[in-house]
Protein backbone atom coordinates (compact mmCIF):
# COMPACT_ATOMS: atom_id res chain seq x y z
CA UNK A 1 0.00 0.00 0.00
CA UNK A 2 1.21 3.29 -0.62
CA UNK A 3 2.38 6.03 1.70
CA UNK A 4 2.97 4.47 5.46
CA UNK A 5 2.03 1.65 6.39
CA UNK A 6 -1.23 1.27 8.35
CA UNK A 7 -1.76 -0.99 11.35
CA UNK A 8 -2.57 -4.78 11.06
CA UNK A 9 -5.31 -6.16 13.60
CA UNK A 10 -5.50 -10.02 13.53
CA UNK A 11 -8.64 -11.26 14.55
CA UNK A 12 -8.52 -14.67 15.78
CA UNK A 13 -10.89 -17.70 14.92
CA UNK A 14 -13.35 -19.89 17.12
CA UNK A 15 -11.77 -22.34 19.78
CA UNK A 16 -8.22 -21.27 20.39
CA UNK A 17 -6.71 -18.11 21.57
CA UNK A 18 -5.01 -14.95 20.18
CA UNK A 19 -1.58 -16.74 20.72
CA UNK A 20 -2.43 -17.96 17.00
CA UNK A 21 -1.28 -14.93 15.77
CA UNK A 22 2.82 -14.75 17.69
CA UNK A 23 4.55 -16.23 14.16
CA UNK A 24 2.76 -13.61 11.89
CA UNK A 25 2.63 -10.70 14.45
CA UNK A 26 6.44 -10.80 14.39
CA UNK A 27 6.78 -11.29 11.01
CA UNK A 28 5.00 -8.34 10.29
CA UNK A 29 6.22 -5.59 13.11
CA UNK A 30 9.71 -7.00 11.51
CA UNK A 31 8.15 -5.16 8.13
CA UNK A 32 7.45 -2.03 9.96
CA UNK A 33 3.61 -2.81 10.34
CA UNK A 34 1.97 -1.86 13.70
CA UNK A 35 0.40 -5.22 14.72
CA UNK A 36 -2.44 -5.74 17.32
CA UNK A 37 -4.16 -8.78 18.12
CA UNK A 38 -7.20 -8.10 20.29
CA UNK A 39 -8.75 -11.21 22.96
CA UNK A 40 -12.20 -11.84 22.08
CA UNK A 41 -14.48 -11.38 25.43
CA UNK A 42 -13.29 -13.71 27.97
CA UNK A 43 -10.67 -15.31 26.02
CA UNK A 44 -7.63 -13.53 27.58
CA UNK A 45 -5.23 -15.72 29.17
CA UNK A 46 -3.00 -19.09 28.49
CA UNK A 47 -5.14 -21.81 26.69
CA UNK A 48 -4.70 -24.04 29.23
CA UNK A 49 -5.96 -21.44 32.10
CA UNK A 50 -9.27 -20.75 29.92
CA UNK A 51 -9.39 -24.85 29.33
CA UNK A 52 -9.61 -25.38 33.14
CA UNK A 53 -12.71 -23.33 33.28
CA UNK A 54 -14.84 -25.49 30.59
CA UNK A 55 -17.56 -26.13 30.41
CA UNK A 56 -18.67 -23.45 32.82
CA UNK A 57 -16.62 -20.59 31.26
CA UNK A 58 -18.20 -16.97 30.68
CA UNK A 59 -17.01 -17.56 27.25
CA UNK A 60 -20.68 -19.44 26.75
CA UNK A 61 -22.22 -15.79 26.53
CA UNK A 62 -19.94 -14.29 23.51
CA UNK A 63 -22.23 -14.06 20.34
CA UNK A 64 -21.48 -12.80 16.97
CA UNK A 65 -21.95 -9.27 17.72
CA UNK A 66 -20.20 -8.85 21.08
CA UNK A 67 -16.69 -10.30 19.40
CA UNK A 68 -17.46 -8.07 16.19
CA UNK A 69 -18.03 -4.86 18.76
CA UNK A 70 -14.58 -5.71 19.92
CA UNK A 71 -12.80 -5.53 16.88
CA UNK A 72 -15.28 -2.65 15.81
CA UNK A 73 -14.75 -0.52 19.00
CA UNK A 74 -11.27 -1.37 19.00
CA UNK A 75 -10.79 -0.27 14.65
CA UNK A 76 -12.35 3.22 16.19
CA UNK A 77 -9.73 4.25 18.24
CA UNK A 78 -7.07 3.89 16.07
CA UNK A 79 -5.87 7.15 14.03
CA UNK A 80 -6.34 5.72 10.24
CA UNK A 81 -8.54 2.25 8.67
CA UNK A 82 -5.81 -0.01 9.52
CA UNK A 83 -5.31 -3.63 7.65
CA UNK A 84 -7.42 -6.58 9.39
CA UNK A 85 -6.46 -10.06 8.90
CA UNK A 86 -8.57 -12.89 10.08
CA UNK A 87 -8.77 -16.45 10.32
CA UNK A 88 -11.49 -19.05 9.89
CA UNK A 89 -14.27 -17.40 12.50
CA UNK A 90 -12.18 -14.39 12.24
CA UNK A 91 -12.40 -14.36 7.98
CA UNK A 92 -15.90 -13.74 8.35
CA UNK A 93 -15.52 -11.20 11.06
CA UNK A 94 -12.90 -9.24 8.52
CA UNK A 95 -15.77 -9.70 5.76
CA UNK A 96 -18.27 -7.70 8.00
CA UNK A 97 -15.73 -5.05 8.85
CA UNK A 98 -15.17 -4.46 5.45
CA UNK A 99 -18.74 -4.38 4.95
CA UNK A 100 -18.70 -1.71 7.44
CA UNK A 101 -16.41 -0.05 5.63
CA UNK A 102 -14.11 0.46 8.65
CA UNK A 103 -10.59 -1.12 7.30
CA UNK A 104 -8.35 0.10 4.67
CA UNK A 105 -8.22 -3.68 3.24
CA UNK A 106 -8.51 -7.62 4.65
CA UNK A 107 -7.12 -10.71 4.23
CA UNK A 108 -9.80 -13.33 5.07
CA UNK A 109 -7.63 -16.70 5.85
CA UNK A 110 -9.58 -20.21 5.79
CA UNK A 111 -12.80 -17.96 6.30
CA UNK A 112 -16.32 -18.94 7.99
CA UNK A 113 -18.80 -18.03 5.30
CA UNK A 114 -21.27 -15.59 5.56
CA UNK A 115 -24.64 -16.41 5.92
CA UNK A 116 -26.37 -18.10 2.48
CA UNK A 117 -22.62 -19.57 1.02
CA UNK A 118 -22.25 -23.02 1.57
CA UNK A 119 -20.86 -25.99 -0.13
CA UNK A 120 -22.02 -30.03 0.04
CA UNK A 121 -19.06 -31.23 1.82
CA UNK A 122 -18.77 -34.13 4.27
CA UNK A 123 -15.76 -33.17 6.13
CA UNK A 124 -17.40 -29.71 6.88
CA UNK A 125 -20.66 -31.35 8.12
CA UNK A 126 -18.35 -33.80 10.07
CA UNK A 127 -15.75 -30.74 11.81
CA UNK A 128 -18.39 -28.28 12.03
CA UNK A 129 -21.54 -30.21 13.69
CA UNK A 130 -20.05 -30.51 17.11
CA UNK A 131 -19.21 -27.28 17.42
CA UNK A 132 -22.80 -26.26 17.13
CA UNK A 133 -23.63 -27.96 20.23
CA UNK A 134 -27.58 -28.00 18.63
CA UNK A 135 -28.27 -30.65 21.35
CA UNK A 136 -26.80 -29.64 24.00
CA UNK A 137 -27.34 -26.11 26.39
CA UNK A 138 -25.96 -22.49 25.40
CA UNK A 139 -24.56 -21.72 28.47
CA UNK A 140 -22.12 -24.42 28.67
CA UNK A 141 -18.78 -24.14 26.67
CA UNK A 142 -18.06 -26.33 23.69
CA UNK A 143 -14.23 -27.86 23.56
CA UNK A 144 -12.71 -30.04 20.89
CA UNK A 145 -11.31 -33.11 21.67
CA UNK A 146 -7.77 -34.22 20.72
CA UNK A 147 -9.63 -36.50 17.78
CA UNK A 148 -11.53 -33.73 17.34
CA UNK A 149 -8.83 -31.32 16.72
CA UNK A 150 -6.64 -33.76 14.76
CA UNK A 151 -9.58 -34.36 12.17
CA UNK A 152 -11.01 -30.71 11.42
CA UNK A 153 -7.96 -28.52 12.28
CA UNK A 154 -4.43 -30.05 12.31
CA UNK A 155 -5.15 -33.10 9.98
CA UNK A 156 -1.67 -33.89 7.99
CA UNK A 157 0.85 -32.26 10.48
CA UNK A 158 2.69 -34.57 12.54
CA UNK A 159 1.29 -35.83 15.92
CA UNK A 160 4.03 -33.99 18.00
CA UNK A 161 2.89 -30.77 16.83
CA UNK A 162 -0.94 -31.50 16.90
CA UNK A 163 -0.77 -32.10 20.69
CA UNK A 164 1.56 -29.25 21.04
CA UNK A 165 -0.53 -26.50 19.09
CA UNK A 166 -3.37 -28.46 21.07
CA UNK A 167 -1.87 -27.71 24.24
CA UNK A 168 -0.96 -23.97 23.45
CA UNK A 169 -3.81 -22.78 21.69
CA UNK A 170 -7.28 -25.05 22.27
CA UNK A 171 -9.50 -23.06 23.96
CA UNK A 172 -13.06 -23.50 24.72
CA UNK A 173 -15.63 -22.01 22.66
CA UNK A 174 -19.27 -20.60 22.73
CA UNK A 175 -21.95 -22.39 20.75
CA UNK A 176 -24.53 -19.28 20.67
CA UNK A 177 -21.07 -17.76 18.26
CA UNK A 178 -20.63 -20.26 16.29
CA UNK A 179 -24.41 -20.50 15.66
CA UNK A 180 -24.14 -16.83 14.85
CA UNK A 181 -22.74 -17.60 11.41
CA UNK A 182 -26.23 -19.20 10.34
CA UNK A 183 -28.16 -15.92 11.54
CA UNK A 184 -28.29 -12.61 10.01
CA UNK A 185 -26.36 -11.13 11.71
CA UNK A 186 -23.60 -12.61 9.51
CA UNK A 187 -25.22 -11.48 6.38
CA UNK A 188 -23.22 -9.65 3.70
CA UNK A 189 -24.28 -7.38 1.00
CA UNK A 190 -21.84 -8.98 -1.95
CA UNK A 191 -22.96 -6.06 -4.29
CA UNK A 192 -21.55 -3.25 -2.30
CA UNK A 193 -18.41 -1.74 -3.04
CA UNK A 194 -15.71 -2.94 -0.34
CA UNK A 195 -11.95 -2.14 0.62
CA UNK A 196 -9.83 -4.59 -0.85
CA UNK A 197 -10.44 -7.90 0.13
CA UNK A 198 -8.04 -11.36 -0.13
CA UNK A 199 -8.95 -14.69 0.23
CA UNK A 200 -6.54 -17.70 1.26
CA UNK A 201 -7.87 -21.08 1.23
CA UNK A 202 -5.95 -24.46 2.49
CA UNK A 203 -5.78 -27.26 0.20
CA UNK A 204 -6.22 -29.99 2.79
CA UNK A 205 -8.71 -27.93 4.62
CA UNK A 206 -11.38 -29.95 5.97
CA UNK A 207 -13.17 -27.49 8.61
CA UNK A 208 -13.23 -24.67 5.92
CA UNK A 209 -12.54 -26.68 2.67
CA UNK A 210 -10.96 -24.78 -0.38
CA UNK A 211 -13.85 -25.30 -2.39
CA UNK A 212 -16.43 -22.92 0.48
CA UNK A 213 -13.62 -20.40 0.21
CA UNK A 214 -13.84 -20.24 -3.76
CA UNK A 215 -17.68 -19.97 -3.30
CA UNK A 216 -17.01 -17.03 -0.89
CA UNK A 217 -15.38 -15.27 -3.36
CA UNK A 218 -17.20 -15.86 -6.09
CA UNK A 219 -19.96 -14.09 -4.29
CA UNK A 220 -18.44 -10.60 -4.20
CA UNK A 221 -20.02 -8.64 -7.24
CA UNK A 222 -18.86 -5.36 -7.40
CA UNK A 223 -16.45 -4.72 -10.34
CA UNK A 224 -14.43 -2.05 -8.61
CA UNK A 225 -13.33 -3.69 -6.12
CA UNK A 226 -10.84 -5.56 -5.03
CA UNK A 227 -11.73 -9.27 -4.44
CA UNK A 228 -8.59 -11.53 -5.29
CA UNK A 229 -8.24 -15.49 -3.86
CA UNK A 230 -5.31 -18.00 -3.72
CA UNK A 231 -5.51 -21.71 -2.71
CA UNK A 232 -1.99 -23.17 -1.08
CA UNK A 233 -1.81 -26.95 -1.40
CA UNK A 234 -0.97 -28.71 1.41
CA UNK A 235 -2.56 -26.27 4.02
CA UNK A 236 -4.91 -27.62 7.08
CA UNK A 237 -7.04 -25.66 9.26
CA UNK A 238 -4.00 -24.75 11.14
CA UNK A 239 -2.26 -22.84 8.42
CA UNK A 240 -0.94 -20.23 10.49
CA UNK A 241 1.53 -22.68 12.69
CA UNK A 242 2.46 -24.34 9.67
CA UNK A 243 6.20 -24.70 8.54
CA UNK A 244 4.92 -22.48 5.39
CA UNK A 245 3.07 -20.04 7.50
CA UNK A 246 5.93 -17.73 6.40
CA UNK A 247 5.76 -18.04 2.88
CA UNK A 248 1.76 -17.51 3.36
CA UNK A 249 2.55 -14.34 5.29
CA UNK A 250 5.08 -13.16 2.73
CA UNK A 251 2.29 -13.36 0.16
CA UNK A 252 0.07 -11.32 1.67
CA UNK A 253 2.62 -9.09 2.24
CA UNK A 254 3.69 -8.91 -1.68
CA UNK A 255 -0.53 -8.63 -1.95
CA UNK A 256 -0.54 -5.83 0.50
CA UNK A 257 2.36 -4.04 -0.99
CA UNK A 258 0.62 -4.18 -4.48
CA UNK A 259 -2.25 -2.06 -3.01
CA UNK A 260 -2.66 1.44 -4.10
Amino acid sequence: MSGSAPAIVFITGAVVTSACWDNWKAFFEGAGYTCHAPDWPHKQGPAARLRARHPHSPIAQNDLTSVLSVYADFITELPAKPIVIGHSFGGLIVQLLLQQDAVAAGVAIESSPPLGVAVLNWSLFRAVLPMLGLFSSLETTFLPTFAQWQYAIANGLPLPDQHKYYDQLAAPESKRLIRGALSLAARVDFHRPHAPLLFLAGGTDRIMPAALNRANYRRYRHAASTTDYHELPGRCHAMLGQPTWRADAELVQTWLAALP
